[in-house]
């Protein structure tokens, strides 16, 4: 063991979670995407891999605690995957899955929706580069 690796270094496999209403697809879907920050995730995820830092500074202003518990429970649920570095305490980069990648046209269709909810609202819409207002296109396999 490495006595310099954190408690949670992910030695051990992610158990898959339960279910909360079990057999109701919606329960399963908000059990896997729901939440303050998942879909945030998802859609910076969309774009490309990102270390632990890209992503707090892009979903800002999240927690460094909040940020790793969401992103156990996103890889828990098979739509992120996490390759360290190096040696502990080397970066960490996230990406999605190809199973994740499933999930880009619900995020998408969100993301929409969340713009027509602004301007009914009218809320003003963050214009910093972290407000997700750029399209998720489907990205081309290389």
């Amino acid at each position: 063991m490495n006595k310099k690796a954190p408690a949670g270094n992910h030695a051990r496999p992610n158990p898959a979670r339960p279910n909360p209403l079990e057999g109701c697809p919606l329960a399963a879907a908000f059990a896997a995407i729901g939440g303050k920050w998942k879909l945030t995730l998802l859609y910076w995820l969309a774009h490309g891999e990102l270390h632990f830092a890209g992503l707090r500074s892009r979903a800002a202003p999240i927690s460094q605690k909040v940020l790793a518990e969401q992103l156990r429970e996103l890889e828990a649920d098979g739509l992120v995957v996490r390759t360290p570095t190096g040696e502990v305490p080397a970066p960490v980069i996230y990406r999605l899955t190809e199973y994740g990648r499933t999930v880009a046209p619900i995020v998408e269709a969100v993301r929409v929706w969340g713009e027509g909810h602004l301007r009914r609202s009218s809320a003003e819409q963050r214009r910093d580069g972290r407000g997700c207002g750029e399209s998720l296109r489907p990205r081309t396999q290389v």
